[in-house]
């Protein structure tokens, strides 16, 4: 018969408990340690904590790193490989890594415009890829303001009174019929070049010839117009841009896009990109077309996606960073990141902690480097 000493726990649930503990998987990891608020506010430090601060801060961390990454790097950083030809190290040094940023429309329609439409101002991007509605909601902006509503106000009650909302933001109907006001006169003017000049429409053409029209520097395009930056949306039709079409097309039909030449434009500047760069913004159509561009020069170099997409119901916006590294859309040896978190909060810190704070305003060369024309 065993007997139990009642002042003891029993061995068995101590070696449970106390089970001995390996050291090798921690070599090298960070002690997680969040910001100690005794030593005053200091927001460039408080940022600095949130890499050992763990989950979701940390992920803020390493994109913070990722994205100084993209900024700083040079191909003269590298040594030259067997099969490149030396161009000097002057050229070399003013070889940059294109960045491609991508968002959704409603980031547009949010205070997140503001923060775009700075790094295309500086030239701090070098290519975009938007929705639909991430284009149009910047031309109206520019024609009339976007409110701040609430989440649980009433659909139905809404409607009755002529107002949408796109989450906890309110845009009147009376905005897309001024929007509607503006663009109809331009998409005259396209039709008329495009039968007696021939010109080739594209998406990224029109939304060139739009930033160029509104003449307005609150506009995102406006600053990709003047600045040479090319803004691709494949799906130019899904939105309000796409209604006036359609209302356009009857009273002056005829009017051809071309999509064809916009694809390849995209491609081939991740095809001869020295260094590629990606930033998405939500998920969607933004996010696989830049990915798929990617795919043709075997990934991305950098990567950081900021979502709240999950994976578990294989959606393309839900899936991981790794999942691009399986189709070759992000290269084998990139370390990149995911922010399960809403654009709208964390994007301006990643602005706040390497555009704004490392950026540096790039010459003539160097600008001219990345650049591709639209046309």
């Amino acid at each position: 018969m065993t007997t139990t000493n009642n002042n003891e726990a029993p061995e068995s649930a101590k070696n449970a408990v106390f089970f001995q503990s390996s050291d090798e998987e921690l070599k090298g990891k960070p002690k997680i340690q969040g910001y100690d608020f005794n030593q005053g506010v200091d927001y460039e430090k408080l940022f600095e904590s949130f890499k050992t601060t763990g989950f979701q801060a940390s992920a803020v961390g390493s994109a913070i790193e990722e994205i100084k990454k993209m900024i700083q790097w040079r191909q003269s950083d590298e040594p030259l490989k067997e099969d490149e030809e030396d161009e000097g190290q002057e050229e070399r040094s003013q070889t940059r890594c294109k960045i491609f940023l991508g968002y959704t429309s409603n980031l547009v329609s949010s205070g997140v415009r503001e923060i775009i439409k700075y790094l295309v101002q500086h030239s701090m991007v070098d290519v975009i890829v938007a929705s639909a509605g991430g284009v149009e909601e910047d031309f109206i902006k520019c024609l009339a303001p976007t409110y701040l509503g609430d989440f649980a106000l009433v659909g139905s009650d809404l409607r009755r009174k002529g107002l949408n909302r796109i989450g906890n933001l309110l845009v009147p109907n009376e905005n897309y019929c001024k929007f509607e006001d503006w663009i109809i006169p331009v998409f005259d003017k396209m039709v008329e070049e495009q039968t007696t000049q021939g010109t080739v429409w594209t998406p990224s053409r029109v939304i060139n010839r739009l930033g160029k029209e509104i003449n307005n520097e609150d506009s995102i395009y406006y600053w990709a117009y003047k600045n040479d930056i090319p803004v691709y949306c494949p799906a130019l039709t899904d939105g309000s841009i796409g209604d006036m079409m359609y209302f356009h097309s009857y009273k002056t039909p005829g009017f051809v896009l071309d999509l064809i030449s916009d694809i390849r434009a995209i491609n081939n500047h991740a095809v001869y990109a020295k260094k590629s760069g990606i930033i998405i913004l939500g998920g969607g159509v933004i996010k696989h077309h830049i990915c798929n561009a990617n795919l043709f020069r075997n990934g991305a170099d950098y990567a950081v996606y900021v979502n709240t997409g999950q994976e578990f119901d294989g959606s393309d916006s839900g899936a991981r960073p790794d999942e691009a590294v399986s189709w070759g859309k992000i290269k084998l040896d990139a370390k990149p990141v995911k922010i399960y978190a809403e654009a709208s909060i964390v994007f301006p810190i990643l602005v706040a902690e390497t555009f704004a704070k490392h950026f540096k305003p790039k010459n003539e060369n160097e600008l001219k480097k990345n650049k591709r024309s639209i046309f």
